[in-house]
C-alpha cells in the first residue's frame, strides 16, 4: 500500500494493486421516503466516492418505491463493498449492478439514455447551421424564438458531449442533463 491510499483515511482505498478502476452502473431499488436518498448518497460521500451520474424517481406508485441509478467508478472489490452496504441500508429493497449484470447474460453493458436541454443562441449562419446540426442528432426544438433555440436531445451520454461540442462554436449558452437512466436487456426485471 502507497503513501497515497494512506492518506486517504478510507479503508475503501486498500485494494490489490492488479486491480484497475471501472465503470458501473448500480440500480437501486428503495421506499419513496424522506432521507432516504441522502442516505444512500452519504454512503458513497463518506467513503471519499465520486457519483458521476444520478437519477431517481418513483416508479411503482402504488408500492411508494423509486429506483434510484447510480453510475459510479472503483475497484471490483470496492464496488462490491458498496453494493453489499447499499443493501444493508434498511429502506433499500435490492441492489443491482447493471454492469456485472449485463455481462453475466452475455451482453457489453446495460442500455443507457440520458436527456440533455441545450440553448443556443445565434443569427444568420450560425442560426442555420444550428438547426441543420441538430436534425442530423435527432434533437427536437424545444422552444424557438429569432434569437434562440432550446433543443431536447435523448442518447447515450457520448452522444450528448458530440452535440454539446458541436454547438459550442455555434453560440451555445447553456446545458442542462437529467443523468441516465439504465436497464439491462432481456425479459427479466431487475
Amino acid at each position: 500500500m502507497n503513501a497515497q491510499n494512506l492518506a486517504s483515511g478510507s479503508a475503501y482505498f486498500i485494494a490489490k494493486e492488479t486491480e484497475l478502476p471501472v465503470t458501473t452502473v448500480l440500480s437501486v431499488l428503495v421506499d419513496n421516503e424522506p432521507g432516504v436518498l441522502a442516505r444512500v448518497i452519504g454512503l458513497f460521500s463518506g467513503r471519499g466516492y465520486n457519483i458521476e451520474s444520478l437519477t431517481v424517481s418513483e416508479t411503482e406508485h402504488e408500492q411508494h418505491l423509486s429506483r434510484i441509478t447510480i453510475v459510479t467508478r472503483g475497484t471490483p472489490h470496492v464496488l462490491d463493498q458498496i453494493r453489499h452496504q447499499l443493501e444493508r441500508i434498511v429502506p433499500v429493497h435490492r441492489v443491482v449492478d447493471l454492469s456485472v449484470r449485463a455481462d453475466e447474460l452475455g451482453h457489453d453493458k446495460p442500455i443507457q439514455r440520458e436527456l440533455a436541454l441545450v440553448k443556443v443562441a445565434g443569427l444568420g449562419e450560425h442560426r442555420n447551421e444550428a438547426l441543420r446540426l441538430a436534425d442530423a442528432f435527432h434533437a427536437k426544438v424545444t422552444d424557438a424564438t429569432t434569437e434562440h433555440f432550446i433543443f431536447e436531445i435523448t442518447g447515450k451520454g457520448s452522444k450528448i458531449d458530440q452535440f454539446i461540442a458541436i454547438m459550442k462554436p455555434l453560440g451555445l449558452v447553456e446545458i442542462c442533463r437529467t443523468g441516465v437512466a439504465a436497464m439491462n436487456r432481456g425479459p427479466l426485471g431487475m
